[in-house]
């Protein structure tokens, strides 16, 4: 097995963070816009227009 070099490491290093962290971005993106959508939702239920 050869031996990684330190920029070789540092890459994998930082490609494997910014694939967690683009999950990471989705899955507040996708809570984010639930939350909103129910924020509406509550918030136009609480008015009565009629």
């Amino acid at each position: 097995m050869r031996e990684w070099s330190a920029e070789a490491r540092l890459h994998l290093h930082a490609r494997a963070l910014s694939g967690r962290s683009s999950t990471r971005l989705q899955m507040f993106a996708l809570y984010g816009s639930f939350a909103l959508i129910a924020a509406v939702v509550f918030g136009t239920l609480s008015v009565h227009p009629f």
